[in-house]
């Protein structure tokens, strides 16, 4: 079976660079779609407290026959609970929903700097507590701009350890991947594939029919090559398959130029802007 390398973070603890995404998948899929995955070969598994699938995650590895320690969860704190005590609520929640006692990632899913009077300090040193208690392994932060890190620098005791953002050919979100880099912070890369639309770029397209690999793959291992985590999510065994055999080519410096010459800037994000972003789900 493919081993899928490993990331060492800022902590010492180390995470999967490839993963498998539950986002959109319907609750009562989930549990089969994260089963298949993990019987594919992927060993992290990314949720969250919106995706309303966690229960399902859960079910899913305890069905795979794994270990719980074979399995990295990543799971984030849901918008409408970054006041401390509703925060401490929703970790409860979250490891109820799962069924384990501890997650291998927590993460703050969006700041929010128009809600809460801007204060997302205060959240994130609740999720100081949970790695303290050992209810989260190691934490991080998604969707952080570089000056809510800056922030999070001055005013914190813990860097955390990821950062999960938009980046894609379309989009490469270089200024935040450059902080991340600099201070510690390892770039987990949210629709890797811009939700498919990167999929028919002829330059992608042309790449790939040399590699003899789909579209796909190649935007995937561009990924890889960069240093950033991905976890693409599919509900189709088939394509599950593809996402995964990335392992077995590499991309020139060439063609890694060229993909990422594809940015598009503000134009080429597919998600919110993060620091205008302030959907609360009821």
């Amino acid at each position: 079976m493919t081993t899928v390398p490993n990331i060492t973070l800022n902590d010492g603890r180390t995470i999967p660079q490839l993963g498998f995404g539950v986002f959109q998948i319907e609750p009562d899929q989930t549990a089969e779609a994260v089963r298949t995955a993990l019987e594919i070969g992927y060993r992290h598994i990314d949720t969250a407290e919106m995706y309303q699938n966690e229960k399902g995650t859960g079910e899913g590895i305890r069905a795979s026959g794994l270990d719980r320690d074979e399995v990295y969860i990543t799971s984030k704190l849901n918008n409408g609970f970054h006041e401390p005590d509703a925060a401490r609520r929703a970790m409860d929640t979250t490891l109820s929903e799962l069924g384990f006692g501890q997650v291998d990632l927590f993460l703050i899913h969006w700041p929010l700097p128009t809600l809460y009077d801007g204060d997302f300090v205060s959240t994130w040193k609740v999720l100081e507590e949970f790695k303290r208690d050992g209810r989260a392994r190691s934490i991080g932060v998604s969707n952080f701009q570089v000056k809510h890190l800056e922030r999070l620098a001055e005013e914190c005791e813990v860097v955390p350890a990821v950062n999960q953002i938009e980046v894609h050919p379309y989009f490469t979100n270089e200024e935040v991947r450059a902080y991340g880099k600099e201070h510690g912070i390892v770039t987990e890369a949210w629709s890797p594939i811009a939700q498919g639309g990167v999929l028919k770029d002829p330059a992608i397209v042309a790449i790939a029919d040399t590699a003899e690999k789909t579209p796909a793959q190649v935007v995937l291992r561009w990924h890889l090559q960069r240093g950033d985590i991905i976890f693409p999510k599919s509900t189709t065994p088939s394509r599950m398959k593809e996402n995964f055999e990335i392992f077995d080519f590499e991309l020139g410096d060439r063609d890694m130029a060229a993909i990422s010459a594809l940015h598009k800037g503000e134009e080429g994000r597919t998600g919110p802007n993060p620091d205008v972003m302030d959907v609360v789900p009821e």
